[in-house]
């Protein structure tokens, strides 16, 4: 163990009176006969995560805080207002006299949790752009001094990685210790240079404050990284460069992780050694306190920030942010010469919100408004002006009814698959499929699309990854058993891994026995299910009867490539699969104005679906 990890182990003589008060945000407090020691460094550090392509802003109901300042197209949110507010918040850190409890010398540090786009109408515009993609442009303009690697940065595959990365030239460092990129040569290139790296180190007021990325271990299963690999030995990677960061002389560490849910980076911290501060992302999660601003709609889970005991048994704080540009996340530590933290600044540790109107409303910066923020709405009333089919009936997309059970969309999706994995089996040489089937997941409109037209942009709200249908030939019957058993393992609980199919009709009894498998495993399955009751394909073939498969062939199975590659834990057992050249989003499109010529009648797509998904018993 180093000598500062010595250190962080027990008080130093300094502090010797101090006693941890996690709940009052103090780390150090005195009694009446010592004063509180001062800090000799103050470290401001600001945060995004999860931003996820939301370059626009986002909707909510202003109107009774207050004149507008910024008219920007929607008014809470956006790339151009964010932008502006950190320049504002790094300006308020570093001039003028420092507030009370903080040292005169202080210093920022800003960064993204990672999740810096997502597929769907906005970074369609940015891959019809090219490089550099405007999600690249807006976080440049953020001034970040590193980011770390979430798990959408993976949905189109390395090369968009790459791609939005080669959008920096190198000013930004992409940051994760547990991902070993050496199998994606685009990815390699950018570890080679430097611009991906496992920690950083950065100098700010002539303190070295060193970070440590950490990417989620069920990478593989939620987003499409192919030869990536991902090491789950999170507290043993983040020690030992912990330990190898003291050697060198950074007495400032802080882990940035995307680990999907602020409570694995809070079962994280007990593990860890010699880091300060936990700053994650993924989960989405409103942290904040009394008193702090929130977008109307919003509501706090919990406070800001939230702690957590080391193994070392020293309070570390864990903060995150929820996505979409809505807030600049803000912790400021206050440190001793020795670089432990000894207190947080109460006042000023917040989600700092990002508004266009009431009180605290900020005009959006001027550049990314128009480079950024400009050519990508223009693009998307394109998109929304296009019409591509016209519906007899609404289309139940609601985010807990197609994770739960078969809406009319659903069906509607898994039909454009089959239909695409049909249309271009020859082609690529597979047999044409029998069946498709949809992750729930991956249906990301979360509402009700009305009788009427259907735009293209619709599409996109329906399907916005890069999933691309692929045909895997020659399934066996217990292994579509299987997968059908993992779409109900839930049940009646809501799962992305609920599926909506084309080509049968199954029955399913949640008293039965449900699936198991090993998380983020891709789909080794522990105890396999016996829900499944009745499997029959649209032809009138029995693949499974009273609970029992029925021999006989096997059959072809049309999918999507993140589900065929064990996503969701889908137990495909390593079937080979082809994708076919067309994304989800361009099956659904290419579906409705061929495959139905432009028109979704009641007859084939009832609302409340057709009885393709019944529960028994």
């Amino acid at each position: 163990m180093s000598a500062r990890s010595l250190r962080r182990g027990r008080l130093t003589a300094a502090t010797a009176a101090a006693v941890l008060v996690a709940s009052a945000g103090v780390i150090g407090s005195t009694s009446a006969a010592a004063a509180p020691e001062k800090p000799k460094f103050t470290l401001h550090v600001l945060f995004t995560n999860d931003a996820e392509s939301a370059l626009l802003g986002v909707e909510g109901d202003g109107t009774d805080e207050g004149p507008i300042v910024d008219d920007g197209p929607r008014p809470y949110g956006s790339a151009s207002r964010m932008v502006t507010l950190t320049k504002k918040l790094r300006a308020e850190a570093t001039h003028g006299k420092a507030p009370e409890g903080q040292a005169a010398k202080r210093g920022v540090l800003t960064l993204s949790g990672g999740d810096n786009f997502l597929a769907g109408p906005e970074f369609a515009a940015s891959m019809d752009k090219g490089v550099p993609f405007y999600d690249s442009l807006a976080h440049k303009a953020m001034g970040y001094d590193l980011s770390a690697i979430g798990n959408h940065e993976f949905d189109f595959g390395p090369e968009v990685t790459a791609q939005f990365i080669d959008g920096f030239r190198g000013s930004v460092p992409f940051v994760s210790a547990n991902l070993d990129v050496s199998g994606e040569p685009t990815l390699k290139s950018h570890a080679d240079r430097g611009t991906i790296v496992a920690t950083h180190v950065e100098r700010i007021r002539g303190e070295r404050v060193g970070v440590i990325g950490l990417t989620t271990p069920e990478l593989p299963s939620v987003s499409s990284p192919r030869n990536v690999k991902v090491d789950p030995d999170l507290a043993g990677i983040a020690n030992y460069h912990a330990g190898y960061l003291e050697a060198r002389g950074v007495d400032k560490i802080l882990v940035v992780s995307h680990l999907q849910d602020i409570d694995n980076e809070l079962a994280l911290v007990p593990k860890l050694r010699g880091v300060d501060a936990v700053i994650g992302a993924g989960g989405g999660e409103i942290l904040a306190d009394e008193g702090d601003r929130l977008i109307p709609g919003d509501q706090a889970e919990r406070g800001f920030p939230l702690w957590a005991t080391d193994a070392q048994g020293k309070k570390v704080p864990v903060v995150t942010t929820t996505g979409d540009y809505k807030y600049l996340g803000r912790l400021v530590l206050n440190f001793d010469r020795d670089g432990n933290v000894i207190s947080i600044d109460e006042k000023q540790t917040q989600p700092v919100r990002v508004s266009g109107v009431g009180p605290d409303a900020i005009q959006g910066d001027r550049q990314v408004r128009e480079q950024v923020e400009k050519p990508v709405a223009e693009y998307i009333e394109g998109l929304a002006e296009t019409v591509v089919a016209d519906s007899a009936v609404a289309l139940d997309g609601v985010r807990n009814n197609v994770r739960s059970k078969e809406t009319n969309l659903g069906n509607l999706l898994a039909d454009a698959l089959l239909w695409a994995g049909k249309e271009k089996a020859a082609e690529y040489g597979v047999p044409e499929p029998q069946v498709s089937i949809q992750n729930g997941g991956g249906i990301r409109n979360d509402s009700v699309i009305p009788a009427g037209e259907v735009t293209a942009l619709n599409t996109y709200e329906i399907a916005p990854f890069a999933n691309f249908v692929a045909v895997v030939p020659e399934v066996p019957r217990e292994t579509l058993r299987q997968l059908l058993e993992r779409g109900v393992a839930e049940a009646p609980s809501a799962s992305g891994a609920f599926m909506q199919v084309g080509g049968l009709k199954f029955t399913y009894d949640t008293s039965k026995q449900a699936q198991e498998v090993e998380p983020g495993s891709g789909g080794t399955i522990v105890t396999p299910g016996e829900r499944v009751q009745d499997v029959t394909l649209d032809d009138g073939t029995v693949i499974v009867q009273d609970g029992k498969v029925v021999d006989g062939p096997p059959v072809t199975i049309a999918t999507n490539d993140f589900s065929a590659r064990g996503g969701d834990d889908y137990p495909f057992d390593g079937l080979e699969f082809t994708p076919v050249g067309v994304t989800y989003q361009g099956s659904l499109e290419g579906y409705l104005t061929e495959g139905l010529s432009g028109k979704i009648t009641a007859e084939d797509y009832p609302e409340g679906g057709e009885g393709r998904i019944t529960p028994v018993g």
